[in-house]
């Protein structure tokens, strides 16, 4: 067997269901050197694995060859270039052919194809209507015209899908049923059931194109412009255009037009079209920004982090696509399940139609007719299209609101997680201590924080960087300091105002003045809490002490009580220490696993899946790799860094605990959604195959159960795209 050599991705129109899927996919698994496909039809996308004998322009071809417009949409991880880009020059070159002029696509739904050759078969078949009360002598000739107009499309696609391995296509089911029914003088049933099914195509299209626009939108967030800084001039340029280590401005009220980091001004950046998050966030020097957002404040200069090609929105928008690519538990057995299904509702309706006239002594002609109908009331269409669309709009509505999830099967794994294992830093907690205690001594409690800032100012320790954040909320003046040097151990002393003043722990303050025993119970209270407390020495006394400590999220009692009332298991897995973590758990009401190396943290994860546990792990996706791969899913939390988007299963880009029972409460929407379309398609069926054999309905409403159930299991699954969390 030849090498892989990488993976090419195309950009496919006209595909608007299931069954176009599977049939692309099956014609493009018979060329020459293609070891794998995925198709999403919800992305319009193929992905084609393949190796070294593989060209590029075969796919073209064969896609085409089935009526479908397509381009290669780029490379992805090749390990040949010469020998891809062979192929992929042939297909670049067939594609430029069809660049002049606009594909489906880039169309409103009422100028694509489909909608022209509805229009135009609805046009012939009111044509026939009057000319057949006009003059009765060519009502037959009228309404055959009229059903041409449409079968004739329909049979040439079915006759297509045969010849590249799809025998038993939808448009199979539709050109015999309506052949069929000319040939017992039923033309007139067998134009508007053909004018029926092209209109369900016709939706099926507007439905899929809604969905693609949902998520692609979101690229459209990125402006086109941006203003570049060079030597101390400001040049417009094109934002696709920005290296990284570019530094631009962003005035207010503008979008940002690349991943960023702030590097001078400060203000209110809202990141709602990226995150979700309704309450605008603010940015200061060093603090990451995202393309797509909008500068609600002053203006701010930022150094670029990412390409164009690479920032938060365009791997968001890959993310998703690929997701979509990613079948389904459900979806992979729906289509097993159709691919056995279509055949077998050939037998049936053969059956139908021949046994009650040869052993029963039946009208050929009515049984006949009854047969030709249950092929219309066995178009899966309904049924291939039911779970797709639900997972592509759940998927699409998650990514909108900073919810990501790498495929289906994610999706629909997540609701039925029983156990949550939190990482401690940076997920239950905001993974930045802050000061939360300010306890005067010898001097105030304002003097003490003033004293401290002045000492750690410059520095970039965490707990430095806590006691410079406290003094500037509290609008504190932080004097400078003189000889200022680090104790090596202990802390840090300096001189501030003429007087020598230490910062350090309670341990190597009393190397250098005694504490009171009220003192050493309160700063031993403090530490009990999890707390660092750092005392300030000023001329041989105690002037005060901080405690600072990594503070729970603030919405994180919120999500985890949401979780508990789903009846989800949370624990807390983390190598802090076992006071710290008892403290945030007790905190939080979480259980607490502490100490743990990460290889304690996957020992754990694998013992409640033993248990028979269904354990999510929710990390930050580097230090917690091993327990993260050893869960049924893995979620990564926050920011949009590589981490968060490729290691995990799932992703939550804000980084709130909250997310995670949102993201469960949408996997379960998807569900139900998916529950309800399988209901509705088989059961209209059921119905409607019932009273077709009893002689109450026939092809008309045969074909309309199967156009009305796709249009509305596809209604259906489209209002997942308006989800919002509860």
């Amino acid at each position: 067997m030849s090498a892989t050599t990488g993976e090419s991705r195309y950009r496919v129109t006209g595909m608007d269901c299931a069954a176009c899927a599977n049939k692309v996919d099956t014609a493009i698994r018979r060329i020459p050197g293609v070891e794998d496909v995925a198709v999403s039809v919800s992305a319009g996308t193929v992905r084609v694995r393949h190796a070294e004998s593989f060209e590029g322009s075969a796919v073209i071809r064969q896609v085409r060859n089935l009526g479908y417009g397509v381009e290669p949409a780029g490379e992805r991880n090749s390990g040949s270039a010469d020998r891809e880009g062979r192929g992929q020059d042939d297909a670049q070159a067939d594609a430029s052919r069809s660049q002049a002029r606009p594909t489906d696509a880039d169309l409103p739904w009422w100028r694509t194809r489909k909608a022209r050759l509805t229009a135009a078969c609805g046009v012939a078949l009111l044509a026939a209507y009057v000319l057949g009360n006009l003059v009765p002598s060519l009502e037959r000739p009228a309404f055959l015209a009229a059903l041409a107009i449409g079968l004739v499309p329909v049979t040439w696609r079915a006759i297509t899908a045969a010849r590249f391995g799809t025998p038993f296509s939808i448009e199979t089911l539709m050109s015999i049923a309506a052949i069929g029914a000319v040939f017992i003088g039923a033309e007139e049933e067998a134009a508007m059931v053909v004018l029926l099914f092209l209109v369900g195509e016709m939706l099926e299209g507007v439905a899929a194109g809604r969905a693609r626009t949902s998520i692609r939108s979101l690229a459209a967030l990125v402006p086109k412009m941006a203003f570049l800084e060079t030597d101390g001039q400001t040049t417009e340029v094109p934002a696709e255009s920005l290296a990284v280590g570019s530094t631009i401005l962003v005035r207010p009220g503008d979008r940002i037009p690349a991943d960023g980091c702030v590097v001078e001004g400060s203000g209110q950046v809202d990141e709602a079209p990226v995150t979700g998050e309704s309450v605008p966030k603010r940015k200061i020097v060093g603090d990451p920004v995202f393309a797509g957002t909008v500068n609600a404040g002053s203006v701010l200069r930022v150094r670029v982090t990412a390409a164009a090609s690479d920032n938060t929105i365009a791997r968001v928008v890959r993310l998703v696509e690929e997701a979509q690519e990613s079948k389904s538990p459900t979806e992979r057995f729906i289509d097993r399940f159709s691919k056995v299904y279509t055949p077998a509702v050939l037998v049936v309706g053969a059956l139908v139609a021949i046994v009650p006239p040869l052993v029963f002594g039946g009208d050929w002609g009515e049984w006949i007719y009854k047969g030709l109908a249950i092929l219309l009331i066995g178009c899966p269409c309904a049924l291939v299209i039911s779970t797709p669309a639900a997972i592509a709009a759940g998927l699409s509505a998650g990514a909108r609101r900073g919810l990501l999830m790498k495929g289906g099967s994610v999706l629909e794994s997540l609701g039925t997680i029983t156990v949550i294992a939190f990482d401690k830093t940076g997920t239950l907690t905001a993974g930045k201590p802050v000061v939360t205690d300010i306890v005067r001594g010898s001097r105030s409690s304002h003097q003490v924080l003033s004293l401290a800032a002045a000492l750690e100012k410059g520095s970039s320790h965490p707990l430095a960087m806590a006691i410079l954040g406290r003094a500037k909320a509290d609008k504190v003046p932080i004097p400078p300091s003189f000889n200022a040097n680090a104790v090596s151990g202990e802390g840090v002393e300096g001189s501030v105002g003429g007087e020598r003043v230490f910062l350090g722990s309670p341990w190597a303050a009393s190397r250098r003045t005694a504490l009171t025993a009220d003192q050493e119970n309160a700063i031993a209270a403090l530490n009990a809490e999890g707390k660092t407390v750092s005392v300030v020495v000023v001329a041989g006394s105690i002037a005060g002490y901080l405690a600072m400590r990594d503070e729970a999220r603030p919405d994180a009692m919120e999500g985890l009580a949401s979780l508990k009332a789903c009846g989800i298991r949370t624990i807390m897995l983390t190598g802090d220490n076992r006071r710290t973590a008892e403290a945030v758990a007790a905190g939080l009401g979480i259980e607490a696993r502490s100490e743990l190396l990460p290889q304690d943290k996957q020992r754990i994860v694998r013992e409640l899946r033993a248990e028979g546990f269904k354990v999510a792990k929710i990390g930050d996706g580097i230090n917690d790799a091993p327990a993260l791969a050893a869960a049924d899913i893995g979620i990564a939390m926050g920011g949009g860094t590589d981490v968060a988007l490729e290691t995990a299963d799932a992703a939550v880009l804000h980084g709130r605990v909250k997310d995670i029972p949102d993201m469960i409460a949408l996997s379960k929407s998807v569900m139900a959604n998916i529950r309800t379309n399988i209901a509705i398609a088989l059961g209209l069926k059921a119905v409607f195959l019932v009273t077709t054999i009893i002689g109450i309905t026939g092809l008309w409403p045969a074909i309309l159960a199967d156009t009305g159930a796709t249009v509305l299991v596809t209604a259906n699954a489209m209002r997942l795209l308006g989800w919002r969390p509860s």
